[in-house]
């Protein structure tokens, strides 16, 4: 009973890893958390059951945790997602600038005004005394980061759609925009 306990501890820890360092928004990281918790508690059985007082308080803790980050990425962090969209969907109805969260800076796919995918938005630079935008860092190619290229992309050559970056150039304006190095961003 232990040894299949313990398979599913390893594949649920496997599988949460995966999840969380993905790095797919909230409520992935948040579920994530949900399978790492079957995972500490199966860990937890295990120990139990052949005796091993490490991995046991080990698992104690870890359960502590997991539940304390489906807290923090299901409960916390969802509620404040949805008041930032909440906000930007109100705004859209009001007089004045439309609001985006700029949390959406940080997974916002790019793409030209035809709708065809240029790459992914990964930060952006802005103002110190202004606030206001000034670039945004598009990540184009490459897997998980590898082998990928950075394009400084002006923010007067884009706009917010709903959850999207346009780009106000074409797929072959944006491969000509400047490239720039994972640690050596421009200053302005």
């Amino acid at each position: 009973m232990a040894d299949s306990i313990s398979w599913v501890a390893t594949i649920a820890t496997i599988i949460a890893a995966s999840m969380t360092a993905a790095n797919l928004g909230s409520r992935v990281t948040g579920y994530g958390f949900c399978v790492f918790l079957v995972g500490s508690i199966s860990w937890l059985a295990t120990g139990l059951m052949t005796g091993q007082p490490a991995l046991v308080w080990t698992n104690v803790v870890l359960t502590v945790l997991n539940i304390f980050g489906i807290w923090r990425w299901l409960g916390r962090q969802a509620r404040i997602e949805d008041g930032a969209s909440t906000a930007a969907d109100r705004s859209a109805e009001t007089p004045g600038e439309t609001l985006f969260p700029i949390s959406l800076l940080m997974r916002a796919p790019i793409e030209d005004r035809e709708g065809k995918t240029l790459g992914v938005c990964v930060d952006a630079m802005a103002g110190c005394s202004t606030g206001g935008l000034r670039y945004v860092v598009a990540s184009q190619g490459g897997i998980a980061g590898v082998g990928e290229t950075l394009r400084r992309l002006p923010w007067d050559a884009a706009r917010m759609d709903s959850d999207r970056l346009v780009a106000n150039v074409g797929e072959a304006e944006f491969q000509k925009l400047q490239v720039i190095e994972k640690d050596q961003w421009p200053d302005r």
